[in-house]
């Protein structure tokens, strides 16, 4: 029994439109966006290390998921009747541990991050990271950092948090690796 209940989920990494006649008319990547609920907090963060544009936001009002499932992301969530109420693009969530949700929800949608996007967003706005210029980021970083990564330094345009290459990055790597998502060029 797979820890994750797949809910006839629409959008996945690759598509191919087909018309009347049963013709291929286009190939293609399509871009996975996701929504997720307060109970998968964790995995919203992996998923945003990984590239994928999720919005996770510790508390929603009444209709703010449906309203970003209208936007063309996929709910995810554990909460059984939500799962079943929006089923058409809804991923049910059963794992306990993030390892367990993100190895699922990998085999489940096909999930295959390509290296370059890892990394690329701000683990807490989802904001897509900008390069830093030196002079900024000299003001906002610990001189040492600067000194060992001055092209490798991005920023959140939105909260402004700085990221760089570090032993933190080399350890979350480390357990990407472990998950099934191998460092790849």
């Amino acid at each position: 029994m797979h820890n994750i209940q797949a809910f006839h989920v629409p959008l996945l990494t690759s598509y191919e439109a087909i018309n009347s006649s049963g013709h291929v008319m286009e190939k293609g990547k399509k871009e996975v966006r996701f929504v997720a609920d307060v109970m998968v907090g964790k995995l919203a963060k992996w998923l945003k290390v990984l590239g994928y544009d999720t919005h996770y936001q510790p508390r929603y009002h009444p209709g703010e998921i449906d309203m970003f499932v209208r936007d063309g992301r996929i709910l995810l969530t554990r909460h059984k009747r939500r799962a079943e109420r929006l089923s058409s693009v809804a991923v049910l969530i059963r794992g306990n541990q993030v390892s367990e949700q993100l190895i699922e929800l990998k085999r489940e949608l096909h999930l295959e991050p390509a290296r370059s996007t890892w990394f690329s967003r701000c683990l807490i706005c989802n904001a897509i990271l900008r390069h830093a210029c030196e002079g900024v980021a000299g003001e906002k970083i610990p001189e040492y950092v600067l000194y060992q990564n001055r092209t490798n330094i991005s920023f959140c345009p939105l909260c402004g948090r700085h990221f760089w290459p570090g032993s933190h990055r080399e350890r979350m790597e480390a357990q990407l690796k472990e998950w099934g998502f191998p460092f790849k060029h």
